[in-house]
């Protein structure tokens, strides 16, 4: 099998010019700090965070950074194929493994030999395929589909996910031992807005990627940039992309007003808001069923106390943040305030978030 046939489509979420992470944000030099500190070594990276933030950009930053920069780079995404065609993708097979299987497949393990694999949506990986992965990173020998000659490989894997992994465990769809196998250096992708001081620098990169690929060169006007820092982008830095494409295509002249940008956001936000609905619907129905009925607290000597309304506030922002999986932008939604509204109460009640 081919490597070059493997190999991803251009980036859509921020890769322009030297292909390094665009923006200044506290977040994004966070990251792009711990992907400085972190690539030089060969252990295993789990990258996590919303779709259309940017895992494969940071996947291809930790490749770029490391020892293995002259190896090549080889993108798998794990949610297109199942069973054993996934297996073939993956391990490789010999001629006559299966129906089709004309001539022997090398497999994007062997491809990457010596270089990175990089496994996209690894939470919709199947079982059986999880128990495969997690033997060839254990003995660092991979053996193609229909063979049971084990060949040694090098291979460094960043694995990429939009799931809460550890929620998977719980239910029993992800590998305990292979969750810890992956989970050696994390790095984590933040969502755009929470992150608005990024938006000017990527929308700037984004025009000059466009205007490189054949649209018009476009710019953003004074008054452009407040209606884009102020969109809530459930689509991150993807959606940014897609709706300054539709702004140059639709653009009048060279610069993008603010009136432009707005038009098309209001679109936007009418197609997202049905889902939006179901969402918290959703969302509100699993906190009524995971409510428990607070009772009054008895001391030992038999005297009753009443639960104070600190003590019942503290419960139910707990309760919140743990069905959210401590998002706290889902849970300030759920509880109708703010996000910083809700850092606020966090800080005083002295709740933290878990360390991953």
């Amino acid at each position: 099998m081919s490597t070059r046939r493997m190999a991803s489509p251009p980036h859509i979420t921020g890769l322009v010019g030297t292909g390094r992470l665009v923006g200044s944000s506290v977040a994004t030099c966070r990251l792009r700090g711990e992907i400085a500190r972190f690539a030089q070594f060969a252990s295993n990276v789990l990258i996590t965070g919303p779709s259309g933030t940017g895992k494969e950009l940071v996947a291809r930053e930790v490749h770029a950074q490391s020892a293995r920069a002259d190896r090549p780079f080889v993108p798998v995404d794990c949610a297109s194929l199942v069973g054993e065609l996934m297996a073939s993708q993956l391990f490789g097979h010999v001629a006559g493994a299966f129906t089709g299987a004309n001539c022997e497949a090398l497999g994007c393990f062997q491809a990457a030999n010596g270089g990175t694999l990089f496994l996209d949506e690894i939470g919709e990986l199947e079982l059986p395929l999880q128990a495969k992965l997690l033997r060839v990173l254990q003995e660092r020998v991979v053996t193609p589909v229909g063979s049971y000659e084990g060949r040694p490989i090098d291979v460094r894997v960043v694995a990429a996910t939009n799931r809460n992994l550890l929620h998977e465990v719980r239910a029993g769809r992800f590998r305990e031992d292979l969750y810890y196998r992956l989970h050696v250096v994390h790095l984590q992708t933040v969502p755009l807005r929470e992150r608005p001081s990024d938006i000017p620098e990527l929308a700037a990169a984004f025009l000059r990627q466009l205007a490189s690929d054949g649209l018009p060169a476009c710019e953003l006007a004074d008054d452009a940039c407040a209606p884009l820092t102020a969109y809530d982008w459930q689509g991150n830095v993807r959606q940014l992309r897609n709706v300054l494409e539709q702004a140059v295509i639709e653009a009048q002249g060279p610069l993008l007003h603010a009136g432009d940008l707005t038009a098309l956001l209001e679109e936007e936000w009418e197609q997202e808001e049905p889902n939006r609905c179901d969402e918290l619907g959703a969302e509100c129905s699993e906190v009524e069923s995971a409510a428990v009925e607070i009772e009054p607290k008895r001391v030992s000597a038999g005297r009753l106390t009443w639960t104070t309304l600190a003590e019942m506030e503290r419960e139910h922002l707990v309760r919140t943040l743990d069905l959210t999986f401590f998002n706290r932008a889902a849970a300030a939604r759920l509880l109708g305030i703010s996000r910083q509204a809700l850092l606020r109460k966090m800080e005083r009640h002295g709740i933290a978030g878990p360390e991953f």
